[in-house]
């Protein structure tokens, strides 16, 4: 079996994962990637990058064309839920590439982001996927697996970015038992939807929650998080033998507001599904492992965070690694991990218990009963969330 050296080798290559990998490659470091999927993909996913990650982006001389790519800048954040329809002004970023964020499907921004690594000198090795790691006295050996062949790769630096939603061999996979209670995921693309440009509504409805953004093309992005119980309560209640089809009957007859605004809409593409999704915060550096992305720690998607905290968690990793070189190539990595981790924890810990405060007020019914009629009287409460969830909570330079 042959074997290749790398300074790190990064396993997923998404946001978070394609991230690192150009910041390290940029730096001079020989990065591999592993990615299992083939690019471009379709994800579920909500595809909203909030204007705090758009100075990172800026660093990574992606900004532009992130602009160009993507759906009109979102200036109001929105509740639909029940009979309400609400909206309130989202919260302001100081950068120069305007004041919001915006949408992109992840069919062309895990693309981009995973080119501009390539061009900076990162190996892809797609579509593979990681089978074993095995330490040794320097580092890991990583054994990858394609179709036809099987690798090893060697490195000082592993960096998992491979997602939380499927279990697997690796340290930082973990097997999940279902339960009644696990949240499943559902995405699908609408034209003709009458939601206004600028506007990103969450959706409260009982047993979950869901949000909507224009996105790229003229597309308007529909995802959303079930319950599972619930689900199988929505296919029993309208004999529906498709399970998007049972969510999305669910959420129109929960919210007026969604119901207006697809009444003349067209699906385009298929419905995605995924999950069980984990929120929560788990361990950043595991026996010599770094963690970043959704297998590091996953809020909610209730506050569209997951690409920004992605990307940002990537770029934290690739600041601390590139600070001490030395260290992280030659095996001595816990100290970096330890002040990764914590560093982690003090900029992303509290969006995720901000968006599990939030989560579980949009799925309960009672606590919806009680929140509406006080944000029917002040929607500015909507903005206020906004900041909670991290929407103006900028990130230390990166690079």
């Amino acid at each position: 079996m042959s074997k290749t050296t790398y300074d790190a080798v990064v396993i997923g290559a998404g946001p978070a994962g394609a991230t690192v990998a150009l910041i390290l490659a940029r730096a001079g470091w020989s990065v591999a990637v592993i990615e299992k999927a083939s690019f471009p993909r379709r994800k579920v996913c909500g595809e909203f990058i909030s204007a705090t990650s758009l100075p990172l982006l800026d660093e990574l001389g992606l900004l532009d064309e992130f602009v160009r790519r993507a759906g009109p800048e979102v200036r109001r954040v929105g509740l639909f839920a029940h009979d309400a329809s609400l909206a309130a002004p989202m919260p302001r970023s100081d950068h120069r590439s305007g004041t919001w964020g915006r949408a992109l499907g992840r069919e062309h921004l895990d693309l981009l982001v995973l080119q501009a690594a390539v061009h900076a000198g990162a190996a892809v090795w797609q579509p593979w996927q990681a089978r074993a790691l095995r330490r040794t006295e320097s580092g890991y050996v990583c054994t990858i697996s394609s179709q036809q062949d099987v690798r090893e790769l060697a490195s000082s630096v592993i960096i998992a970015a491979h997602g939380s939603w499927q279990s697997g061999p690796l340290p930082t996979q973990r097997f999940y038992a279902h339960k009644p209670f696990d949240l499943l995921a559902f995405k699908a693309h609408f034209r003709g939807c009458e939601l206004p440009a600028d506007l990103m509504p969450l959706l409260a409805f009982p047993g979950g929650y869901g949000g909507m953004v224009h996105s790229d093309g003229g597309r308007v992005s529909l995802s959303c998080c079930i319950r599972r119980d619930t689900l199988h309560e929505c296919r029993e209640r309208w004999a529906e033998p498709r399970a998007a089809g049972a969510v999305l009957r669910h959420i129109r007859s929960a919210c007026a507001g969604v119901d207006d605004v697809l009444k003349r809409a067209r699906l385009d593409g298929a419905w995605l599904s995924a999950g069980p999704i984990r929120p929560g915060i788990r361990d950043c550096y595991v026996d010599g492992i770094f963690v970043i992305g959704n297998c590091a720690g996953e809020a909610h998607p209730i506050v569209a965070e997951g690409i920004s905290m992605a990307m940002q968690s990537a770029a934290l990793l690739g600041r601390h690694l590139l600070a001490r070189p030395s260290a992280a190539l030659s095996g001595r990595s816990a100290e970096i991990g330890g002040e990764f981790a914590s560093e982690w924890r003090k900029l992303f810990a509290p969006r995720i218990r901000a968006a599990a405060l939030f989560a579980q007020i949009a799925m309960s019914p009672r606590a919806a009963r009680g929140t509406l009629p006080v944000m029917k009287r002040f929607p500015a409460l909507l903005t206020v969330g906004a900041h909670l969830a991290g929407k103006v909570q900028q990130m230390p330079a990166a690079l």
